[in-house]
């Protein structure tokens, strides 16, 4: 009886220890792309103004493309991580997402970039709530 009620503690603080460390590196992956996406969309509403104005550019737009090559670099780098616990849907959802905002800043479509930024952040807060250790979502 000893062992088995050792055994039980033993697994329960392994599975807290692994949830903790896993919800830390999903909170981690989360601040980080929604702080490069909400940047972006910062830089997006500037050209938007500046298309505007009739002042578009190309080399903007190539800043865009880069910029938006380093977040997809850096979500490529964490969604092998990310794909161990959470379901590979809400994953592939976001990596959708970013396809299809590089697509529409290539053809300078930035009100539409702009939507699909605010989806791929609300899925990756989405993501983050889905996954919090809390009563919630244990039962």
């Amino acid at each position: 009886m000893k062992k088995e009620l050792i055994i039980s503690i033993v697994i329960f603080i392994l599975i807290v220890i692994g949830n903790i460390i896993t919800q830390n590196y999903t909170k981690e992956s989360v601040s980080d792309l929604s702080n490069n996406l909400e940047n972006l969309k910062e830089n997006i509403s500037s050209k938007i103004e500046e298309k505007e104005n009739d002042k578009d550019s190309f080399d903007g737009n190539r800043e865009l493309l880069e910029k938006i090559d380093n977040i997809t670099k850096n979500w490529d780098s964490r969604h092998n991580k990310l794909a161990y616990y959470i379901e590979h849907n809400e994953l592939e959802k976001v990596e959708d997402n970013l396809t299809g905002l590089n697509s529409l800043v290539e053809t300078r479509e930035y009100n539409e970039a702009v939507k699909e930024l605010d989806k791929s952040i609300f899925i990756l807060k989405h993501i983050e709530e889905k996954y919090k250790f809390n009563l919630e979502n244990i039962f």
